[in-house]
């Protein structure tokens, strides 16, 4: 067995192109135990994911966690299946369409766009094999972390240079590490919640919920924490927000070990005792909506809150593969492909078009294969 894969039929003069390899964290095939189960194994065991010593969580995740969590979940999830499937495989195929769409309207060259999950399928290995087989050499890495962690944009970058180890020939690489501070990206958010203000009566609160991590891992140097505080702080500049009509909180805690706070659940539990009765919900940390969002914040934290005393609870959806996300995330794609002929200025094409075929004459003329 080859240690290196190569390129099958490969030749000089091939026609070349940019990649653009869209990153999310994936979801479970089915809304069943046993994919639930299959899922959960390849994302707890990740080590960037879960910091615990080996010798010690491994025993945790196959004597207790996978024999019991998957059934739970698996119910969740199905609450939130779609007819197509899971919400963040269907939200994250759309966005790859409409990128691909947006990518062929600003440039002249070629430029294939692929989705890959870091755990699950389409997992990074096939779209960085379809991208190989589509003659890829110039490669943009594009996690969908607005905010850095090592635990998720880090183990992206992990298993796509796994994959490239194998590679006989690597394509130059670039890789996007945040945009958690994007003009772009900023402008989205707000127009996602003006848009829901002027359908909707505005609550007292705009409520920035981001994903939890433990703090131990803040303590280490992971900026996550710093990059949602700067999100919250530049969406809240945007819409004119002063510092008592908006909170940032963190939601999906895990296992006993303290995490960032304010936690999620109790600060909705604790509003309506503070007079807060009326809030709007955004998870500016998600991209595309998922169990996390639709299950967890839309229909757990809402009854929290409501029970609490609240009257008024409303999510603001994420981003998804609306028109103003699109553009953000083009605008990202433009701005960290600068230089490669197939993100620049048209003009650069005829002249590639030409070598091309100079090229691919030569290699006929020297007996290859076209």
């Amino acid at each position: 067995m080859r240690r290196y894969s190569g390129e099958d039929g490969f030749f000089h003069g091939k026609e070349e192109a940019t990649g653009i390899l869209l990153v999310n964290l994936g979801t479970p095939a089915a809304a069943t135990t046993s994919a639930v189960r299959r899922y959960l194994r390849q994302f707890l065991s990740d080590p960037r994911v879960v910091e615990i010593p080996r010798l010690i969580w491994l025993p945790i995740l196959y004597a207790f966690v996978l024999p019991r969590r998957p059934a739970e979940s698996a119910k969740l999830y199905e609450s939130v299946w779609t007819k197509e499937g899971s919400p963040l495989l269907l939200f994250s195929k759309k966005q790859q369409q409409a990128i691909q769409q947006e990518m062929q309207s600003r440039f002249g060259g070629k430029i294939i766009v692929e989705l890959g999950m870091r755990y699950g399928e389409p997992s990074i290995e096939s779209a960085l094999d379809s991208l190989k087989k589509q003659g890829v050499r110039r490669l943009l890495v594009l996690p969908l972390y607005p905010q850095y962690s090592a635990t998720t944009t880090a183990t992206s970058y992990d298993e796509v240079n796994r994959v490239l180890s194998r590679w006989r020939w690597l394509p130059e690489m670039r890789f996007v590490g945040q945009y958690h501070d994007h003009p772009s990206y900023i402008e989205a958010l707000a127009r996602s919640v003006t848009t829901h203000w002027e359908k909707n009566l505005r609550g007292q609160l705009l409520l920035m919920s981001f994903h939890g991590l433990p703090k131990r891992n803040l303590d280490l140097g992971d900026p996550y924490y710093c990059h949602c505080q700067k999100t919250a702080r530049l969406l809240a500049k945007k819409l004119g927000l002063k510092k008592d009509q908006y909170l940032v909180s963190f939601q999906s805690r895990f296992g006993k070990a303290e995490w960032i706070k304010p936690y999620t659940d109790k600060t909705l539990k604790e509003l309506p005792a503070k007079g807060i009765k009326k809030i709007d919900v955004i998870c500016p940390g998600f991209p595309a909506d998922c169990l996390e969002t639709l299950e967890e914040m839309k229909i757990q934290n809402g009854e929290i809150f409501l029970q609490a005393g609240g009257e008024t609870y409303r999510y603001i959806a994420a981003l998804n593969h609306h028109p103003d996300h699109i553009h953000a995330l083009s605008d990202i794609i433009q701005k960290h492909s600068q230089g490669w002929a197939e993100t620049s200025n048209n003009w650069y094409q005829p002249a590639i078009n030409k070598s091309n075929k100079a090229t691919q004459q030569r290699a006929k003329e020297k007996g290859a294969d076209l």
